[in-house]
């Protein structure tokens, strides 16, 4: 049953990337993840019921809740980025990049919490890093220089807060539960997201949300916390050695539905440089 779950948890998390794009067509992507943010809250909360972890909250240390709450912000800002990111650029190259974070977590983890990395882990953070680099083409480096903006900078931007967000929730979830700390974490992520809404004066354009938006909307969110539900019941009942690793595997799901339903397509390269990413964040699990 565990394995069944671990394959849904990366499906689930692969077509979180599509339904947003299909959402964020015509809606602000800040007004977007405020709403889809809501949905995942209640997942979050959901899995800290189930769990019977919510009575821990009263233990929970200053130092433990200033981590938490750092770490919701990068998550935060993370997630505007990322969204951002999508609205603007195709779905099979914003998500690999995404993953990048992984390398600078490893990287931080190394500098700042003095952890080390093996030979085959190192093999690992280099594949993806140049995997990254086969991801980014020529014109979008360009495009950023011109404007100052374009979908890599966001989607660069949604890395380097990720891998803010793995290094500041180690250090918080050090002295809570997994669970709880990450219903804590979204906490702040919605208050964060509904704030950006609020400063941008963006609030307006709720009510002008067409109903398929919403529906997208409302779906990517509920897709993520069902990754959610089903990565951790997997955990839970099965090797953490097999599961983290077909969760990992998302990132395939993302890049095959956004052929099938945007029809995304890859060049030589790109394809080339997803391959290294995939090869070397296996790697780095082993």
């Amino acid at each position: 049953m565990w394995l069944i779950l671990a394959v849904a948890s990366a499906f689930f998390a692969g077509i979180t990337s599509i339904l947003a794009k299909l959402g964020l067509k015509n809606v602000d992507s800040t007004v977007a993840t405020a709403l889809r943010t809501t949905v995942v809250l209640v997942f979050a909360w959901a899995l800290v019921l189930i769990t019977g972890t919510q009575s821990e909250l009263g233990t929970i240390s200053v130092e433990t809740w200033v981590f938490l709450i750092l770490s919701g912000l990068a998550t935060g800002a993370s997630w505007l980025c990322y969204f951002k990111a999508l609205q603007l650029g195709d779905v099979n190259r914003v998500v690999p990049i995404d993953k990048s974070s992984t390398v600078m977590a490893i990287l931080l983890a190394i500098v700042l919490l003095g952890e080390g990395i093996s030979v085959a882990g190192a093999i690992g953070v280099v594949l993806i890093a140049v995997g990254t680099l086969a991801m980014i083409e020529r014109k979008d480096v360009d495009e950023v220089k011109v404007t100052r903006s374009g979908w890599l900078l966001f989607a660069i931007g949604s890395a380097v807060f990720a891998a803010l967000t793995s290094i500041l929730g180690k250090v918080g979830m050090e002295g809570v539960d997994s669970n709880l700390g990450t219903a804590i974490r979204t906490v702040v992520v919605l208050a964060m997201s509904w704030a950006m809404v609020m400063v941008s004066s963006k609030r307006s354009e709720i009510r002008g949300i067409r109903r398929n938006d919403a529906i997208f909307i409302v779906l990517s969110g509920l897709a993520t916390g069902a990754s959610w539900l089903c990565f951790f019941k997997a955990l839970q009942e099965g090797p953490a050695s097999i599961v983290v690793p077909i969760d990992k595997l998302s990132i395939l799901a993302a890049v095959l539905f956004s052929f099938v339903v945007l029809n995304e397509r890859l060049s030589k390269k790109a394809a080339l440089g997803l391959a290294g990413i995939v090869f070397g964040t296996m790697l780095m699990l082993l």
